[in-house]
């Protein structure tokens, strides 16, 4: 059997990253700090559109397992990809961040997904994405050896987009569990909260899922409510173990009675905030496999996000590892 610390599951996205000023993207309909879904037509005309750009391989559960294995755990990939030149380029980048990826390409139709992302002088990022062929990520893409032997099984809420997938993350749910292993998700996006609110706590509430993620504007929409501390109680009734990122107010973990709250991690300069969750959840998964505190599952995370977040793309760019040793969170 083959043994993982974490197993993500997600769409593979060559992101496609360019700066722009705000008023590009009123003139072209793009809505700000969000993730818009688009067809093949309105995405050739947004890549014609945009200024210079740096390509890498991105997709928000792929982000993940490349943090993941940055810190030196053992990290796992399902996503689908094509068999053409953006899906070469994805299984290289992936591969060469140290995580197995062995889902099998499609050969023809669709292309592999791409998200062109518009990074504004805030830094805010706003993600425009052609999903291409994740939306052929099928329950026969569970590899279930992996799935068995791994301590937890990790998905973006952005699965639930593509309508195969939802049984794709059913049928990994229930071969972790058989296994004694655990599920974990990131709600994604507040808008992708606003499209599957009640299937989302349906998988939290039924024991489908046992880890969540998510920032405080998807924990507040999850509950319709504009007050943190009443989104954050109710994820601490309906989940095992729920964390809440804040930006720069740090984040919040909690299981059952017991909580930690930790500040953010300090930058220099924010660059861009594009995987700065992504990240977040692989320092706090890499601790919480280790079976570290929560205390110390939450200050991985936050230097992890504070390592992305001051660079140009959704990778690491430098060992977390090394970056977790030098801020004093682990042994050398």
């Amino acid at each position: 059997m083959s043994e993982f610390d974490v197993l993500c599951i997600g769409n593979a996205i060559v992101d496609i990253i360019a700066r722009a000023e705000d008023d590009f993207l009123h003139e072209n309909d793009i809505i700000k700090g969000a993730m818009n879904l688009i067809d093949a037509e309105r995405a050739e005309l947004l890549y014609d559109r945009m200024g210079p750009a740096v390509e890498a391989s991105g997709g928000s559960a792929g982000n993940t397992a490349a943090g993941v294995a940055s810190f030196g755990a053992r990290a796992a990939y399902f996503g689908k990809v094509c068999e053409d030149h953006l899906g070469g380029i994805y299984r290289h980048d992936i591969r060469a961040q140290g995580v197995a990826f062995d889902t099998r390409p499609l050969n023809g139709f669709p292309p592999t997904a791409r998200s062109m992302i518009f990074v504004t002088p805030d830094g805010e990022r706003s993600m425009n994405t052609y999903l291409g062929a994740c939306v052929e990520l099928g329950p026969e893409d569970i590899e279930e050896d992996k799935v068995a032997g791994s301590k937890v099984t990790f998905f973006e809420g952005y699965l639930w987009d593509p309508p195969r997938a939802k049984d794709a993350i059913r049928k990994a749910s229930e071969i972790a569990h058989a296994n004694g292993r655990e599920m974990s998700m990131t709600l994604s996006d507040p808008f992708c909260v606003d499209r599957y609110r009640d299937e989302f706590l349906d998988l939290m509430r039924s024991g489908t899922v046992d880890i969540v993620f998510a920032n405080e504007d998807e924990a507040k929409s999850l509950y319709q409510t504009a007050d943190f501390e009443t989104a954050i109680a109710a994820m601490r009734e309906d989940c095992k173990l729920a964390i809440v990122t804040r930006s720069e107010k740090g984040s919040v973990a909690m299981r059952g009675n017991e909580t930690a709250s930790v500040s953010a991690h300090e930058i220099n300069e924010l660059v861009d905030s594009t995987g700065a969750g992504d990240l977040y959840a692989a320092g706090f998964l890499f601790g919480y496999t280790a079976g570290r505190s929560l205390e110390d599952c939450a200050h991985l995370g936050s230097i992890a996000a504070s390592i992305v977040i001051q660079q140009i793309g959704p990778r690491p760019q430098v060992s977390l590892r090394q970056a977790a040793i030098d801020a004093g969170r682990l042994k050398g």
